[in-house]
């Protein structure tokens, strides 16, 4: 089965292997499979699954959610040829317990996360998540990106975070979310520029990042080196880890016997979250080495389909450099 992205403007990472995931021999015996999509993003996941479900005689179902207004009204677009199969929701992915009753509580027969930045954020400079473009420090996913400033009730932007975090918290969140070695060095120059004035943008940002480097890191980095630090503030303004993990916890208890659970990680804390969940999942016992007999009583309840990630092929990546870091793991629920 070859499929393509239906959205000559964005381009679906690993689109072919999330699709031959989600239609497994046992989603194809279903009448009417439910599917939720997570991070609907531009739906190009999505509408892809519904079309292949329609070419074998199936109507499938979704429930697709995006924090992202902007994004869920470009979805709703590109999915208008499914009508009543479609129910998409502005909602973070982890409160997605909040729509079900809204659809009658379904077992979903698969489950896609996609944890990338969309094109439609990362090519929109008001955005603010791209060091390659001038816009305002914002980096939010939800309604709060309307916001210039404060983006209550949504928690902080990137401009709050910038100018009034402290060192140390400045530093551990661009060493830990942003792997970035250089975190103290970069910390020190911001805190020093913002005594001066307000960091307004991203490219003073960038240019404040740029400079904290040493001569001879930015001489020899293959990427710009505001990259991991840009990275880690959109991971904490978004807490992107503790959606991730309050959505591991809940899920399973969504999916139907012999459903699939496919996640897209790009980042190595993300990969290492699923990865871990899925090897508690796929396992009887998880007590510690130390405790002789089990008292925990966890029950397997999925099988792994991944051994190791399923990593985009070269074609893909020149195609779509951004799909370079993308890894793809996927889980059975036992039935």
């Amino acid at each position: 089965m070859t499929v393509t992205a239906q959205n000559a403007n964005h381009i679906s990472v690993l689109l072919q292997e999330v699709i031959h995931a989600l239609m497994s021999d046992e989603n194809k015996a279903v009448q009417n499979p439910w599917f939720m999509d997570g991070t609907l993003g531009l739906a190009g996941h999505s509408k892809t699954l519904l079309q292949e479900f329609q070419k074998i005689g199936i109507k499938a179902n979704l429930c697709g959610l995006d924090r992202d207004p902007d994004a869920l009204a470009r979805a709703s677009e590109n999915l208008k040829d499914f009508g009543g199969q479609c129910h998409l929701f502005e909602s973070d992915y982890a409160s997605f317990e909040n729509v079900l009753p809204e659809i009658q509580n379904p077992l979903f027969n698969g489950v896609l996360l996609d944890l990338g930045v969309s094109s439609l954020q990362l090519d929109v400079a008001e955005r603010g998540f791209s060091y390659h473009k001038e816009g305002p420090l914002n980096m939010r996913m939800d309604k709060g990106y309307l916001q210039k400033r404060e983006a209550k009730p949504y928690s902080e932007t990137a401009y709050s975070f910038v100018n009034k975090a402290d060192f140390n918290t400045l530093k551990q969140v661009i060493a830990e979310l942003g792997e970035e070695p250089q975190a103290g060095r970069i910390a020190r120059s911001i805190v020093d520029k913002r005594q001066e004035k307000p960091i307004e943008n991203t490219k003073e940002l960038a240019d404040i990042v740029y400079y904290a480097y040493p001569p001879k890191w930015r001489a020899t980095a293959r990427n710009h080196p505001a990259t991991r630090t840009f990275q880690a503030i959109r991971m904490y303004v978004n807490d992107e880890l503790g959606q991730l993990n309050k959505f591991l916890d809940r899920i399973l208890d969504h999916v139907a016997p012999n459903g699939i659970i496919a996640i897209i990680t790009f980042h190595s804390l993300e990969d290492r979250t699923v990865k871990q969940k899925f090897k508690e999942w796929a396992t009887d016992c998880i007590c510690p080495a130390h405790i002789p007999v089990c008292v925990c009583n966890h029950k397997k309840t999925a099988e792994v389909l991944t051994k190791k990630p399923i990593l985009p092929s070269k074609e893909e990546c020149m195609l779509n450099p951004r799909a370079g870091s993308a890894k793809l793991r996927i889980a059975k629920k036992l039935g």
